[in-house]
């Protein structure tokens, strides 16, 4: 890990409408190449190596360990030139719906 050369900078954000409740209830987590990684409602950083990767997000009750709830993956690439990337997980109004995942 101490290697790593590039950063994800993960905006991770429920849904206004019921932004309440995951921050009371709810845990995020975001999944890079497989590896858990920790995440909280707001901002994470993730340190990787550059070159593609794969990012899951997805949500947990509190207490909960295998659960994966509303969960939307995105591939990507990082480069040694630029490396660092900004990416948005936002979380549907509707109960069921999907994290969109979008690069900034």
């Amino acid at each position: 890990m101490a290697d790593q050369k590039a950063v994800i900078e993960v905006h991770v954000k429920p849904s206004p409408i019921a932004a309440w409740f995951h921050h009371l209830m709810t845990k995020p987590v975001v999944e890079v190449d497989g590896r858990e990684c920790a995440a909280q409602w707001g901002t994470s950083k993730i340190g990787v190596d550059p070159g593609s990767h794969c990012m899951s997000v997805y949500f947990r009750y509190r207490g909960q360990k295998g659960a994966r709830l509303a969960e939307a993956s995105k591939e990507f690439s990082i480069s040694e030139a630029s490396p660092h990337v900004e990416v948005m997980a936002s979380l549907g109004p509707r109960n069921g719906s999907a994290f969109r995942i979008e690069e900034l």
